[in-house]
């Protein structure tokens, strides 16, 4: 026994979407679909001495790839269920941190509204917490997002509306996040620097980040330079917009089995077999059963238009100018056979019998009336056959271009169906074509046998008497015989 592994065929087709996420990408994907495609082919082949098993077994494991962006939705909304109504970014109340700071409200918050307001009070100059230069007091909240369930990475975005009456003070934000104690992200932005005026504005940015995300670390601080009004902030939102990623892989693995005989079969088993299969539909059912069912073909419509239509195609074909040489050849060959059908004609020239002595003797009137008629009919039938053998012989006719395409048309029909109702319908047809009798099939007309039984009953005035009478009768009866 002989085993060969012939290939390995490795082939990969890739996705048809936009989706588009690297793996530890940073920042938001690009949401949607992607499906990848891992085609291997394994083919094995084995020699059973009588038969070759080839064996093909294609694995198809298909990677469907599903990229979505999710939002945490206000991680500083109480309502939302990461912080304690202390801590919502309402400002309602501290969240504490570092340097002093008071909670003012109504008019003392200014463009902020009327409600409760955060101020920063402090005029210390340090470095807070989070590792942010220019510090004299900070807000800190720390936010355990671990529900999430974060781990493809994604972008951290926040609002804060800030009313900084003086000029010469500063305030700014900063967000740090996490992987438990590791750093994942840290971001600060300046929202208003000392020395520029801004009186009321509304901020947002964002921050993006990679990998695994289960804490966010909130820092909102400044200076208060003058120590008149100090930098005054509320209604602080911080949203997580992150990627999740769904992976799906199905596997496919279709095994085709091709067996080589080596000359065990019979040529006449064989021929059977082909013609099973190409006069068979074959299906193979869940349970492996083989069933043949006939091939059922389609009636060809056959009329008197049809077949005559297609002669005239032939006809067109048969038409086509044919090479001048073979031209000339046919019609040397059927010169050369007219002359010699001429010469055979001459040859053969009457021959006159003289009449015998028996024939020139003068019989009795009435023994030899008959005898004579007979002579008369011989002699006739001698000139008849003279005059026949005289004319010469017709040259042989070439077939028309009518008669070659319906001979084409009848060849064409299969052997194994030549004897079915449609071909035996189209050969009549090609003849009623050919004989230019288009009513063939028409209603005929019968044609009334005379009864022979009446015309023997007639009675015929016979000069001769009995003679001729008998005569008659002798006749009519070996008629009669010879019809039936």
């Amino acid at each position: 026994m002989r085993f060969i592994k012939l290939c390995s065929l490795l082939l990969l087709v890739s996705s048809y979407s936009k989706a588009s996420c690297l793996p530890d990408v940073t920042g938001l994907c690009v949401p949607g679909v992607t499906i990848t495609e891992d085609t291997q082919v394994e083919i094995e082949e084995e020699d059973k001495g009588t038969e070759i098993v080839t064996t093909t077994t294609t694995t198809v494991t298909t990677t469907t790839t599903t990229v979505t962006n999710e939002d945490s939705g206000d991680i500083l909304d109480g309502s939302n269920g990461y912080v304690s109504s202390g801590k919502e970014g309402d400002m309602d109340s501290d969240w504490g941190g570092q340097g002093p700071a008071s909670m003012p409200t109504g008019n003392a918050c200014y463009g902020l509204g009327s409600d409760k307001c955060a101020q920063i009070t402090g005029s210390g100059n340090s470095t807070s917490t989070m590792g942010v230069a220019g510090m004299g007091t900070t807000f800190v909240n720390i936010i355990d997002i671990s529900d999430l369930e974060i781990d493809n990475g994604g972008k951290v975005k926040y609002t804060i509306e800030v009313d900084k009456q003086d000029a010469q003070d500063r305030i700014f934000m900063h967000v740090s996040g996490f992987n438990g104690t590791t750093s994942v992200f840290s971001g600060t932005d300046i929202l208003s620097e000392s020395g520029v005026s801004t009186g009321y504005q509304s901020y947002n940015g964002s921050f993006d980040f990679s990998g695994v995300l289960n804490k966010i670390t909130i820092e909102i601080g400044g200076r208060d330079i003058n120590l008149a009004i100090g930098p005054l902030f509320d209604d602080v939102t911080v949203n997580v917009f992150y990627n999740v990623i769904n992976t799906i892989i199905t596997q496919q693995i279709t095994t085709l089995e091709e067996i080589y005989y080596l000359d065990i079969f019979d040529p006449t088993e064989l021929d059977f077999v082909e013609e099973v299969f190409e006069f068979n539909d074959i299906n193979v059912d869940e349970a492996g059963d083989i069933e043949f069912a006939p091939i059922e073909s389609q009636p060809e419509d056959i009329s008197y238009e049809t077949v005559e239509l297609e002669i005239q195609e032939f006809e067109l074909e048969l038409d086509l100018p044919e090479p001048e040489i073979a031209s000339v050849e046919i019609e040397a060959e059927m010169e050369a056979e007219l002359e010699m059908e001429m010469e055979v004609a001459q040859v053969e020239e009457p021959i006159d019998e003289q009449p015998t002595e028996e024939e020139t003797t003068e019989p009795d009137s009435e023994a030899t009336e008959e005898p004579t008629m007979e002579v008369e009919d011989s002699t006739e039938q001698e000139e008849v056959q003279q005059e026949e053998t005289e004319e010469p012989k017709e040259s042989v006719k070439e077939p028309s271009s009518k008669e070659k395409a319906a001979t084409k048309i009848v060849k064409k029909i299969d052997d194994k169906a030549r004897y079915d109702e449609t071909n035996q319908m189209k050969t009549l047809i090609v003849m009623q074509i050919l004989g230019n009798t288009k009513t063939f099939f028409d209603t005929q007309s019968t044609i009334q046998d005379t009864n022979v039984n009446e015309y023997l009953n007639k009675v015929i005035d016979d000069p001769y008497g009995d003679l001729f009478i008998a005569e008659q009768g002798q006749i009519m009866e070996d008629i009669v015989n010879a019809q039936y």
